[in-house]
């Protein structure tokens, strides 16, 4: 899941859903894991009982949010967008700035399934209404992977 470090409270709740849904679903939840967007998702799919995983921008753990169950320091910031996208099966953007629009970028690029929930509209990416058509969407065009087992 990708979206912006700061969000309204309405995309905070969408993102939270769509987290849940995954995780529901026996989905790994890959976020930024920070704040914002990414926070949300990750405490929905953790609360869901999902797996958590934040690929940080910085050189420490500490940096992820409480949600993380495997937090990834990279050391790289900005460049971890592209670390995100091809480690993703697929992409669920939920609102977003100027990094959301670099990781769908990235995602579109290489060829990864990206849907919009309230996010830039872009050529290639399937824009959904709700959080519950992101999380279906994400997992039915996720290359036909199966989720992780529970």
């Amino acid at each position: 899941m990708v979206g912006a470090s700061q969000a309204e409270a309405d995309v905070l709740e969408r993102a939270e859903a769509v987290g849940a849904a995954l995780a529901q679903a026996g989905a790994v939840v890959l976020t930024g894991g920070r704040g914002g967007v990414m926070e949300a998702a990750s405490r929905g799919a953790a609360q869901a009982g999902g797996l958590t995983v934040g690929i940080l921008p910085g050189a420490e753990r500490a940096e992820a949010n409480r949600w993380v169950a495997v937090a990834i320091p990279t050391g790289l910031g900005e460049l971890r967008n592209a670390l995100l996208v091809r480690a993703a099966d697929a992409l669920v953007a939920v609102g977003g700035a100027y990094g959301t629009l670099s990781e769908i970028a990235l995602g579109l690029r290489a060829g990864k399934p990206v849907i919009g929930l309230g996010s830039w509209e872009i050529e290639g990416v399937q824009a959904v209404g709700s959080a519950a058509e992101a999380a279906e969407s994400a997992l039915s065009r996720a290359g036909g992977r199966p989720p992780r087992p529970r």
